[in-house]
């Protein structure tokens, strides 16, 4: 009995043990489908964008070939015209080549002959179309040919409009510059006449001209005859123009020596008129950097002796205006020359 119970207890403890371990089973053949399911899922999802991607790329295919038929279409027009007329040609020629021989057939053996040279006739007509099909063919050729060297024509135009275009705005660039340039010129004349505006009666001259500004002054303002040291009354005239070139940086400043032709007749260091001009020139360079902030990099000192002259040498007053010191301005155009060494 004790034995019947202890089998008993070991059956009822196999049979919980099979049931639990069914569920447990079934959870994970389940759980094992569902990551199938999902891996089967995501491949399909990945090979579905892969096709649509496929499907818009043939899709602009299948746009391009629809525009370039299109193209064909048109290009062919003249061609289809043509081969129509040719077909409409040769249906009237084998009409016409049946009824001949139809009559052959009925007339008699006088009648050989003349059928003989209208069926030479039909075959010279024959030969005399496919001659027109065959230069038709070679005119489509030269069609086309000259179709692509009207392409490239254009491309080509495209590229010297793109060339002329910049070439205009380099063009509009320096034209922005050169009155940029000529304002500038104006305004510096504009305060140079009213610096010195009380030395114009006593041989000082301001004006513009290709684009600068020419300030001449005589000798009786600035020296004595044969003489380089500066009197003061030019003295009070270059320190008034000397305030208005230290406020304008962006100028180059000339100051050129002349005399007349007569010759030198000094002593010293200074043998002859250009010896003296020279002297002249570089005094007042000298008395300029002395009398104001102007940067000496913008001056520059020459002496021409006689050989420059505005007026005659043969009478007084000619020799009186040679006598001359100018001082030349000019706009310094960095900008101007950066564009034109870029083309």
């Amino acid at each position: 009995m004790k034995s019947f119970k202890l089998s008993a207890a070991v059956l009822i403890m196999l049979s919980l043990v099979l049931f639990s371990c069914v569920p447990q089973r079934r959870y994970l053949e389940a759980k094992q489908k569902k990551m199938e399911c999902e891996q089967t899922s995501k491949l399909y999802k990945d090979q579905l964008r892969k096709d649509t991607i496929k499907i818009t790329e043939m899709a602009a295919q299948a746009t391009k070939m629809t525009k370039e038929i299109s193209a064909l279409k048109k290009d062919t027009t003249l061609l289809g015209n043509s081969i129509r007329k040719l077909t409409k040609q040769y249906d009237k020629i084998d009409a016409l080549n049946d009824e001949l021989l139809e009559k052959q057939k009925m007339r008699s053996v006088q009648d050989a002959t003349e059928i003989q040279n209208l069926l030479t006739d039909l075959q010279k007509t024959k030969e005399d179309l496919q001659t027109k099909e065959d230069a038709l063919k070679e005119l489509e050729k030269a069609l086309n040919l000259k179709k692509k060297s009207l392409d490239d024509l254009t491309t080509q135009l495209d590229a010297k409009d793109s060339i002329l275009n910049a070439k205009n705005q380099k063009l509009i660039e320096l034209q922005n510059i050169l009155n940029r340039k000529d304002s500038v010129v104006k305004a510096l004349r504009d305060k140079v006449n009213d610096a010195l505006l009380g030395f114009k009666k006593d041989g000082l001259d301001v004006e513009m001209k290709n684009g600068k500004v020419y300030v001449s002054l005589q000798e009786k303002l600035l020296f004595q005859s044969g003489r380089w040291d500066i009197d003061p009354k030019g003295q009070k005239a270059l320190k008034n123009l000397a305030k208005v070139l230290e406020k304008n940086p962006d100028i180059n400043i000339m100051v050129e020596g002349h005399t007349d032709n007569l010759a030198y007749k000094g002593s010293g260091n200074i043998e002859d008129n250009w010896d003296l001009s020279t002297k002249r020139a570089t005094t007042i360079v000298k008395f300029l950097l002395k009398n104001s902030k102007i940067n000496p990099k913008q001056l520059t000192a020459s002496g021409h002796g006689e050989f420059m002259p505005v007026s005659t040498n043969d009478t007084k007053e000619g020799r009186a205006k040679n006598r001359r010191t100018e001082i030349i301005l000019t706009p310094k155009l960095n900008e101007l020359f950066q564009i034109m060494e870029s083309n």
